[in-house]
């Protein structure tokens, strides 16, 4: 299951989108949708056109979903969970090396249908990572995956009790150090035969055993509460407790090995500290955090898996349960990385730094200086429309509770020179920004919003704060690359430059 809920329109550009770099990635047996390490190789291309999308070799065509650029499509085929040295990839490898007995599962394509991203796995119709703000569609079907749990259910068909599922996932979301539309999950899960539920006493005892030996200290106060965090109908209570004790057993020894050797540095105990949480494919469901660097730190949310995701996958005589973490958070962490772009780098200054199954810290090869620019603007000017707000939140697909950036001021819709605009959303701009800038920016900021008291319409201030890894800027190129991005909103979104 993913920790991350909530995954994050841009209209599709007229612009004519050609073929990306192609690059070897991993393939799979034809009879199976996952790779199998060791992996062999095969070219990947992507290639976009205002009609369809075409990804080896097939061809989705476009419709009024679709809204993936090309800086997006070039990611396809990257994969830093995979390369050996990446810090990504390590931190991968250690999870997978901790639980050793379970099967590691790479997933061959970051494609995926809408009912395996969310139908499958109970996200109501209105939930806001269904929106267009928030998910990247290649068409009304088919999408680029916002979380590894759109694979569980053929996992769980694959008749396996215990694996690790590891994927690049995909989200349109805000610009800053620590987010990014690309990143990285790993989600892990055991499941019994039902009649074989009654020798989880005895593991629990042996793991527990374990733990004692390890200098950690963890506070849970959690217990399952029928109205928040419910046991699951036709479940056995007293089965459904150990399970959960035995997901908090293996977590708990999972964090220390992950977080221990700093426990071991200073003498003083790991915290480790369990939360009562929410999720649509689990219950009982839990949020683990740490304490690291005297504050706590979020690091991953499990629980038991629901029932009805096993019974789909054809094996509804078993349970279980399922956690799942985001890479790049934990490795920022753990290495200290101090921007999230780092990670996709091809600079051997970063690269070079990092060794296979080791856990170090990363040296700052450079600290060149930001460079930023500040973009004012007013919003569309509301005019009459048809459109009701009910009618534009369900066009937005739930953009309006996708984490309240939606403005939608007096009005949905705006008409302006025979031009249909939807309501401005900061996911859609901050699209923008990327596809126009990639990496060069570092962070884009609202320092200021007022409404004018007579027009009533309103104004916004974004700060765009560039900054290249591995050079200068020159304040001449970031005065290019503002211009490009002012013509592109101004184009696409309809707002006007103050």
């Amino acid at each position: 299951m993913a920790s991350r809920l909530g995954p994050r329109l841009l209209t599709s550009s007229s612009r004519l989108l050609t073929c990306s770099r192609s690059r070897i990635i991993p393939t799979k047996p034809a009879s199976s949708p996952f790779s199998r390490l060791p992996l062999s190789f095969r070219y990947q291309s992507t290639i976009s056109t205002p009609e369809s999308y075409k990804i080896n070799g097939v061809t989705y065509k476009k419709d009024e979903y679709s809204n993936i650029p090309q800086n997006i499509l070039d990611k396809l085929d990257r994969n830093l969970h995979l390369l050996p040295s990446h810090p990504i990839s390590i931190l991968r490898s250690i999870v997978e090396e901790h639980f050793k007995d379970y099967k590691p599962l790479i997933p061959s394509s970051s494609i995926v249908s809408v009912k395996q991203n969310f139908d499958e796995l109970g996200f109501p119709p209105d939930h806001p990572g269904r929106s267009l703000t928030d998910s990247y569609y290649l068409n009304k079907t088919y999408m680029l995956r916002t979380h590894t749990s759109s694979h569980e259910i053929e996992s769980y068909k694959s008749n396996l009790n215990k694996w690790l599922l590891s994927a690049d996932v995909f989200r349109r979301d805000e610009i800053d150090s620590s987010h990014y539309p690309v990143f990285h999950q790993m989600e892990g899960t055991h499941i019994w035969e039902n009649q074989n539920l009654n020798q989880l006493s005895k593991l629990n005892e042996e793991l527990e055993n374990k733990l004692k030996e390890c200098n950690i200290l963890i506070e849970d106060e959690t217990k399952i509460n029928e109205k928040t965090n419910p046991y699951q109908p036709h479940h056995i209570p007293q089965h459904t407790d150990e399970i959960v004790r035995h997901l908090k057993n293996s977590l708990n020894s999972l964090i220390f090995r992950l977080f221990g050797h700093h426990a071991k540095k200073g003498g003083e105990p790991l915290k480790v500290r369990w939360i009562e949480a929410y999720f649509p494919f689990t219950t009982p469901s839990y949020e683990v955090e740490v304490f690291w660097q005297g504050e706590w730190l979020e690091l991953l949310g499990c629980g038991v898996v629901m029932q009805k995701t096993l019974d789909l996958s054809g094996v509804p005589d078993k349970s279980g349960w399922a956690f799942g973490l985001g890479l790049e958070r934990l490795s920022m962490v753990l290495f200290s990385i101090p921007d999230i772009r780092l990670f996709w780098t091809e600079d051997s200054r970063f690269l070079n730094q990092f060794k296979k199954g080791e856990i170090t810290t990363f040296q700052p090869y450079s600290k060149y200086p930001p460079c930023y620019k500040d973009m004012s603007f007013w919003l569309p000017a509301t005019t009459s429309s048809s459109s009701s707000v009910k009618e534009v939140e369900k066009d937005h697909h739930g953009a309006s509770a996708a984490g309240g950036k939606l403005d939608l001021g007096q009005s949905s819709i705006t008409s302006i020179n025979n031009n249909t605009y939807k309501a401005f959303h900061e996911n859609d701009y901050c699209e923008i920004v990327r596809d126009v800038v990639g990496d060069l920016i570092e962070s884009v900021t609202l320092i200021d919003e007022f409404t004018h008291p007579k027009t009533k319409r309103k104004s916004k201030c974004y700060r765009l704060n560039y900054r290249h890894m591995d050079r200068n800027l020159s304040n001449e190129e970031v005065n290019e690359l503002q211009d490009k991005v002012q013509k592109r909103v101004v184009e696409e979104m309809g707002i006007e430059m103050r």
